[in-house]
């Protein structure tokens, strides 16, 4: 099965895809959505175009996305809000499975600890998938978790659309 995680931001979309198979997870792709627009509605298109090209590409089946949670900074909560508004209509479109997953929830699901530092979550990332080499973002680190928690969720239990 691939699954595809989403770290939802506005300028900075962390996105990976793993494929679980036969018991290992494997990392298929990770990076950044290309978002170059300054306009929030060209940059909202941007990141559904970004989206479906990777969904059309890699054909993932279920979606693991972080839950927004309460910021400080309402400007950018909105802006997040807005933009994981659009990855889950994009989402549907293109009939994936959803799972969500708080922050804490994530650490929890991968490092076993639900208030882990970034550097424990990139450990637990890197030795799941066997890549002790890989350096990424932060953005990225997480959407790869995501992606990783979202095959295990669909093991785990029914996935609701």
């Amino acid at each position: 099965m691939i699954a595809l995680g989403i770290d939802p931001g506005f300028k900075r979309v962390g996105y990976g895809l793993v494929e679980q198979s036969l018991g290992k997870t494997t990392m298929i792709k990770a990076g950044l959505l290309q978002i170059t627009s300054s306009s929030k509605a060209i940059a909202y298109k941007e990141i559904r175009d970004e989206l479906e090209a990777i969904i059309k590409k890699f054909e993932p089946e279920v979606l693991g996305i972080e839950k927004l949670y309460f910021s400080k900074n309402q400007k950018t909560a909105l802006a997040v809000s807005e933009s994981r508004g659009v990855l889950l209509l994009c989402a549907a479109e293109n009939n994936l499975l959803v799972r969500e997953f708080s922050p804490n929830e994530m650490k929890l699901g991968i490092t076993g600890y639900g208030l882990a530092d970034k550097k424990a979550v990139a450990k637990m990332v890197r030795l799941t998938l066997g890549e002790p080499g890989l350096r990424v973002i932060d953005d990225v680190t997480d959407a790869l978790a995501l992606a990783i928690l979202a095959t295990s969720a669909r093991r785990l239990s029914p996935v609701d659309k």
